[in-house]
C-alpha cells in the first residue's frame, strides 16, 4: 500500500478507470470494484451498499456471502452502514460489534470480522450509498486507507449515478408547494422583513471526476485561486459600513482562508490522486462537511463554514459557473435563502433590495451574523430544510422576534404582517420618544436599564435607546472572530473605544468566557482536544483563565490601561467558590501594581464583581459578598444548572421556565442576601429582556437589568407603568404561599393595571 493518500487513491483509480471504461454491466463493474479495493487495501471484505427506494441494499461484496447480495437491506440509520448514510460521516472501528449501533446480519456471514471502516458515497450533498471494508483482526484503518476510500467513493458516485442504480433526487430540488407554510429557527439578527425568496446560488454538480491531465487540472486550480483572491480583496475593500469594528476583523480572518497554504495543499493532493480540479475541490469540501458534523464546538463549525463558502466560490470559478443571485442582481425586495453564507458573499448583494436572510445553518457567533448585524439585515438561522420548502419568488414574511418564517402567506396574513410592521414602527417611535425619560416606577423607584454588548458597534446603542450603561460587555467576542489570539494592544484599543463611546456611563467588562463549547483552536495544547461530555459545565470561563493565567494577565493589563482616568468595572464569570474570585482579583491587582511601578496611567478606581451562574455560589454568599463590589446574576446558565435542563434541548423547553416558583425563590434568596450586605445586585441574562419576566425581577427587588438594546424600550415602558412597592408586596405573598401559576398571576396583575407586555 502506498504511503500517501494521493498515491494510494491514484493506484486504485488507475484500475477503476479500466473498469469504468469497459462494456460490462453496472453490476459487473461494481463486482470488479469491490475486488480492486479489497486487494489494494489488503482487506478481506469490501462491500457497496446503495440507497434504493429509501433503503440501503447490499449491491456488491468481496468477502461476505454472495447470496446476501440484493437480499440484505437496512433502513436509513439502521446499523453502522445506516448510520454512515444518515449522518454522512466516516466510521473507523477496530471492533465493530462494540459500537452501540452495530446490527448483526447472519445471512452475510460477517460474524468473524472485527474491524470495520466505512465512508458515504455522496452525490449532491446527500448519501446515495456506503463503501465499507472489514477485516478479521481488530485494527483501525490507517488515515491513508480512509482517504483512499473517500476518494474512490467520490468516483463511484459518478458511476452509480450514470447507471441510475441508486435514488438520486437532487438535493436542491424544490417542493412544488402552493399552500402557506410556517417555519421556525434561531434568532440571529433581530428585525422584520417582507420580500420574495431568492436562492443564493445554484449548486455546482461535479459530473467528471477522473482527470486526464493532472498538470492541466493543477493549472486550472492555480488560476481559479488567483481570480478568487482578487474577488475577495475587492469585496472586503468595498464594504458599505466603515472600516472599524469586529466585522472588519471578521473579513480579514475570512480573507486568510483564501491564502491558506494547508487548504491549497489538500486540493493539490486530491488532484495528485487523479481527480479533476472540480472533483478535487469537492473532495476536500466533502471532508470539511464530515468534520463539521463531528464537531460540537460551534466556533470551529463557523470557521469550517467560512472555508466551505470559499470552496463554493472556488468551485464556481473553476467550473465557469459564476452566476449567483448577487451577480444576477435583485429585481425586487428579496429574502435571501441559503444553506449557509460567507461574510464576503453577503457583501455582494444590493443592500437596497436585500431585506432579510434565512439560513438552514448559522449561529450567533458566525462571521456572517456579525457582518449582517453591522449591515442591519435581519437573519433567522437553523431553519431546517427551508431550501426544500419554498420556490424561487415565493412571498416570505420574516419576523425574527417571533422566530417565524411565513411562506406564501394568504392576503389576510400579509395584511396582518403589514399592520404589525406598522405598529412595530409606531412602537419604536414611541420608545424613541421615551429614550431620554428615566426608567422610574410610578412610586418613584429607579431601575437601571443597561445593555449587553460584545462588539464595538454595540456601544452606539447606548444613545439610540437611552440606556444607563453597559451591564455586560462580553470580551470573548473579540477572541471568537479572530484567527489568532488577539494581541494585548488590540484588546486595549477595543476596550478604550467602548469606554469612550459610553462616556460617563458605566461599562462592566466580563473577563473572557471561552472554553467548553466555545473552544478556540489556537489555544489548544496537548490533552485539550478531548471532547467534553458536558462542555457547559466543563473547562471554561474563569476555570480556564486561571489555568491559562497568561491570557488573563494580558487581558487585565489591557483593561487597566484602557480605563486610565476612569472607573474600571470588571466581572468574573462562572465563579463557583470564593477562592476563585479571590484568585482572579489578586491577578488583576498584581497587574495594577506592576503598571503603577512602571508609572503607567491607571483607573481612578477598580470595582470587582462576580457572576452568579453556578448555584453552589449561592451557598457561600455570606463569605463572598463582603469581598465584592457588586454581583450580577446570569440567568441563562443558572436556570439550566438549577433545572438540569439544557436550554437548547427542544424537549426540555417547558422545563426551562424563568417564572417557576423554584427559580424565583432562589433569586429571592440571593437578592435578600445582597441587600443584607449592601451589595448592588443585577441580572444580565435574557430573563431581564422580557417584559413579564423583568416585571417579576422588579417584584423580587432587582433594580439593575442588563438586556439587549431592542428590549430597553419595551421594558422601560413597563417600568414606568407599574407600582414597584405594590408589586413587591404581591410577589412576596405568592412566593410565601408557593403559588404554582405565577406566570398566569403576573399576566393578570399587569392586565388589571393596563400594563402593556410584549
Amino acid at each position: 500500500m502506498p504511503t500517501t493518500p494521493a498515491a494510494a487513491a491514484r493506484q486504485i483509480l488507475v484500475l477503476l478507470q479500466e473498469v469504468m471504461a469497459s462494456r460490462n454491466s453496472a453490476q459487473a463493474k461494481l463486482n470488479k470494484v469491490v475486488e480492486i479495493i479489497g486487494q489494494s487495501l489488503s482487506s478481506e471484505v469490501c462491500s457497496i451498499y446503495l440507497v434504493r427506494e429509501g433503503v440501503l441494499e447490499l449491491f456488491a461484496t468481496r468477502g461476505l456471502k454472495q447470496e446476501a447480495v440484493h437480499v440484505t437491506r437496512m433502513a436509513m440509520g439502521e446499523g453502522l452502514v445506516g448510520l454512515i448514510a444518515t449522518n454522512v460521516e466516516t466510521l473507523n472501528l477496530d471492533e465493530a460489534a462494540a459500537h452501540p449501533d452495530f446490527s448483526y446480519r447472519p445471512e452475510t456471514g460477517e460474524d468473524r470480522f472485527h474491524s470495520f471502516a466505512g465512508v458515504p458515497i455522496v452525490r449532491r450533498e446527500r448519501s446515495i450509498g456506503v463503501l465499507c471494508v472489514q477485516h478479521v483482526e481488530p485494527r483501525r484503518y490507517e488515515e491513508v486507507e480512509i482517504e483512499a476510500l473517500q476518494t474512490v467513493a467520490m468516483v463511484l458516485s459518478e458511476l452509480i449515478a450514470n447507471a441510475e442504480l441508486a435514488d438520486d433526487g437532487p438535493a436542491d430540488a424544490r417542493v412544488a408547494e402552493t399552500g402557506t407554510t410556517i417555519l421556525q429557527g434561531l434568532q440571529l439578527v433581530m428585525g422584520m422583513a417582507r420580500g420574495h425568496a431568492v436562492f443564493h446560488q445554484p449548486r455546482i454538480h461535479v459530473e467528471h471526476t477522473v482527470a486526464e491531465d493532472t498538470e492541466a487540472e493543477r493549472a486550472r486550480v492555480i488560476s481559479a485561486f488567483a481570480k478568487m483572491r482578487e474577488q475577495i480583496d475587492r469585496m472586503t475593500g468595498a464594504a458599505e459600513f466603515g472600516t472599524e469594528g469586529e466585522h472588519q476583523e471578521v473579513l480579514e480572518t475570512y480573507k486568510m482562508f483564501a491564502y491558506d497554504e494547508g487548504w491549497i495543499r489538500r486540493i493539490n493532493e486530491a488532484i495528485d490522486s487523479g481527480l479533476t480540479a472540480e472533483a478535487a475541490i469537492e473532495r476536500v469540501q466533502q471532508r470539511t462537511r464530515m468534520r463539521m458534523r463531528q464537531i460540537d464546538d460551534p466556533l470551529l463549525q463557523d470557521r469550517m463554514h467560512d472555508l466551505e463558502d470559499m470552496a463554493n466560490r472556488l468551485l464556481r470559478i473553476v467550473s465557469g459557473q459564476l452566476g449567483t443571485a448577487a451577480q444576477l442582481g435583485l429585481r425586487q425586495d428579496a429574502i435571501l435563502i441559503a444553506r449557509n453564507l460567507g461574510p464576503a458573499e453577503l457583501l455582494e448583494y444590493d443592500r437596497r433590495r436585500l431585506k432579510g436572510v434565512i439560513l438552514e445553518e448559522g449561529s450567533l457567533t458566525a462571521h456572517v451574523t456579525i457582518v449582517a448585524r453591522a449591515m442591519g439585515v435581519p437573519v433567522l438561522g437553523r431553519v431546517r430544510d427551508v431550501r426544500h420548502k419554498l420556490n424561487e419568488g415565493d412571498l416570505i414574511l420574516l419576523d425574527v422576534a417571533e422566530n417565524t418564517v411565513l411562506i406564501r402567506p394568504g392576503p389576510d396574513m400579509d395584511e396582518a404582517f403589514e399592520n404589525k410592521l406598522h405598529v412595530t414602527q409606531k412602537r419604536r417611535a414611541e420608545f424613541a420618544a421615551m429614550r431620554d425619560l428615566p426608567s422610574v416606577t410610578t412610586d418613584g423607584q429607579r431601575v437601571e436599564l443597561m445593555v449587553n454588548a460584545g462588539l464595538r458597534e454595540d456601544a452606539q446603542a447606548l444613545d439610540l435607546v437611552g440606556a444607563d450603561g453597559i451591564g455586560l460587555f462580553r470580551t470573548e467576542f473579540q477572541f471568537l472572530v479572530s484567527a489568532t489570539l488577539p494581541q494585548r494592544e488590540k484588546q486595549q484599543r477595543l476596550y478604550k473605544d467602548v469606554l469612550d463611546a459610553a462616556g460617563d456611563r458605566p461599562v462592566i467588562f466580563r473577563t473572557v468566557d471561552i472554553g467548553g463549547d466555545k473552544a478556540l483552536p489556537y489555544m489548544q495544547r496537548d490533552g485539550d482536544e478531548e471532547l467534553e461530555d458536558n462542555p457547559a459545565m466543563g473547562w471554561r470561563a474563569l476555570r480556564l483563565a486561571l489555568d491559562r493565567d497568561g491570557l488573563m494577565k494580558a487581558q487585565a493589563r489591557a483593561l487597566l490601561e484602557a480605563s486610565a482616568g476612569k472607573v474600571l468595572n470588571i466581572m468574573f464569570p462562572m465563579v463557583s467558590e470564593p477562592w476563585e474570585y479571590e484568585a482572579a482579583r489578586d491577578l488583576v491587582e498584581h497587574q495594577r501594581e506592576w503598571l503603577q511601578g512602571h508609572r503607567k496611567k491607571l483607573p481612578i478606581a477598580v470595582k470587582y464583581g462576580a457572576m452568579l451562574e453556578v448555584p453552589a455560589l449561592a451557598e457561600v454568599l455570606d463569605l463572598l459578598l463582603p469581598r465584592v463590589d457588586f454581583l450580577s446574576i446570569g440567568t441563562n446558565d443558572l436556570t439550566q444548572f438549577l433545572f438540569a435542563a439544557d436550554r437548547a434541548h427542544p424537549k426540555l423547553a417547558e422545563r426551562y421556565d424563568w417564572l417557576s416558583i423554584a427559580i424565583l425563590r432562589f433569586l429571592d434568596r440571593v437578592v435578600r442576601a445582597c441587600v443584607a450586605h449592601q451589595v448592588p445586585v443585577g441580572v444580565c441574562g435574557e430573563m431581564g429582556g422580557r417584559t413579564l419576566e423583568a416585571m417579576a425581577l422588579i417584584g423580587l427587588g432587582i433594580r439593575r437589568l442588563s438586556i439587549t438594546p431592542a428590549s430597553v424600550g419595551p421594558v422601560k415602558a413597563m417600568i414606568r407603568a407599574i407600582d414597584a412597592t405594590q408589586l413587591q408586596s404581591t410577589m412576596r405573598e405568592w412566593l410565601d404561599s408557593g403559588a404554582p401559576d405565577i406566570r398566569e398571576r403576573l399576566t393578570q396583575w399587569a392586565s388589571d393595571r393596563d400594563v402593556e407586555l410584549t
